[in-house]
């Protein structure tokens, strides 16, 4: 089955948590502080698998996590950091964030990771509390969240050419005569449902990627059919080669044909409408009604198009055909890669503008976000300087000026996350 639409939820290890240890020898009855820093998460990481042509392994598995990083250890052991997850995808996924639908990367360079979830730093152990004062802390810094964010994953097809065209025109045939690809063939409409991708190799090192695109039909700009889901497909094309049925078997107009399928590119991406084309007319081996070809000959000459007789069935001007579009590609600048349209830092912002939020619910309030948090899980609230350090940096934060803002009162109850304590000022 060919996907290419998934949406998957994707987290960065979490850091893992400082150490509070002391260290204790033989003859050395308080050594001081020794724990460890905690092991930083495992990043998400997208990278292209070329053999790879659908999404549709992200149909079954939609949440993907990296490792988290191991706590601290005594004697100054750093944690052990979280493993990568590494998510293969086929070449040419465009990666949008759900919550914005902003790019945030095109995965289409072979032997390049993309970092799209970075793992939390590891928090520090007690030994970078000790002071000349302080010269047992008691208390150690969590580890930070790892990012986390819903993604769209979109596969757009990265081939040099793009034949387009109505339904059973002709394009599979040209793409199962010019490559080793096997599309289905039949001589009824919507043969083809999903794009087909071959490789047309000219002999003397010339070759390019040529896809079949399903066949447009009025309206699918509109999203009429599965219009969205094949024009996605051209985008990145160099070239298209226009492949218009003149046999008139159908009773046709080509040149009716040749301006809707136009129309079409256009009003789906303005861009297309600048595209190079190559018009391969196609069917001449059985052409039912001369007049109609030669007029069609006559406008396509009159508007300066350039146009292939070919056909597909017999193979007559189909290697001459291919021979042009080699030559124009290779005066074309390279296949578009898609620039991320915004930084990956600000895609997801874990806790905008402050770090934190304060809300009053119930006469609790409640104080929410990974900085405030990372804060709350590093108190121990049986020792007096981790109570010390934990208010001095509610204090600098703003926090403490906040709540009393907002009308608290002491002995009313402040939480984060699972901590609860009373107001006291």
């Amino acid at each position: 089955m060919f996907i290419d639409k998934a949406k998957i939820f994707i987290k960065g290890g979490k850091g893992g948590n400082g150490a509070i240890s002391f260290r204790r020898e033989k003859y050395i009855a308080a050594g001081g502080p020794d724990g460890g820093d905690g092991g930083r998460g495992g990043n998400v990481i997208f990278r292209v698998e070329l053999g790879m042509t659908t999404l549709m392994d992200f149909k079954y598995k939609r949440k993907y996590a990296a490792q988290n990083g191991e706590d601290g250890q005594r004697r100054r052991r750093k944690g052990k950091s979280g493993d990568d997850i590494i998510i293969k995808v086929p070449q040419g996924t465009v990666v949008r964030d759900a919550r914005t639908n902003r790019i945030i990367a095109d995965v289409s360079t072979p032997d390049k990771d993309y970092i799209l979830a970075r793992g939390g730093n590891g928090g520090w152990g007690n030994d970078h509390f000790a002071t000349a004062v302080r010269q047992t802390p008691n208390f150690a810094k969590n580890g930070q969240p790892g990012e986390e964010r819903e993604i769209f994953l979109e596969l757009k097809l990265l081939a040099d050419a793009g034949l387009v065209g109505f339904p059973n025109v002709g394009k599979s045939t040209i793409l199962a005569r010019t490559t080793k690809a096997d599309p289905k063939i039949a001589n009824y409409h919507f043969t083809t449902l999903q794009p087909n991708l071959g490789v047309v190799d000219l002999g003397e090192h010339r070759s390019f990627v040529l896809a079949d695109i399903p066949g447009i039909i009025e309206g699918a700009s509109e999203g009429v059919g599965l219009g969205h889901e094949f024009l996605r497909h051209i985008e990145r094309t160099r070239i298209l080669i226009h492949v218009v049925d003149v046999s008139s078997v159908e009773g046709r107009d080509p040149v009716e044909d040749f301006d809707i399928i136009n129309s079409e590119l256009s009003k789906y991406d303005m861009a297309l409408e600048e595209r190079p084309q190559i018009v391969a007319a196609n069917k001449t081996d059985i052409i039912q009604d001369e007049d109609a070809y030669n007029r069609f000959l006559e406008e396509m000459s009159a508007r300066g198009v350039e146009v292939f007789p070919v056909s597909a069935a017999t193979g007559k001007g189909v290697n001459e055909l291919m021979l042009k579009v080699f030559e124009e590609l290779s005066q074309l600048p390279p296949i578009q890669i898609f620039e991320p349209e915004t930084e990956l830092e600000e895609v997801e912002p874990k806790d905008p503008g402050k770090g934190y939020t304060i809300r009053c619910e119930n006469e609790y309030y409640i104080i929410e976000g990974s900085w405030i948090e990372a804060v709350g899980g590093s108190v121990n609230f049986s020792d007096n300087e981790s109570l010390a350090y934990f208010q001095r940096a509610l204090l600098n934060k703003g926090v403490i000026e906040e709540l009393i803002e907002m009308g608290i009162r002491e002995g009313q109850i402040v939480k984060i996350g699972d901590l609860e304590f009373e107001f006291m000022y």
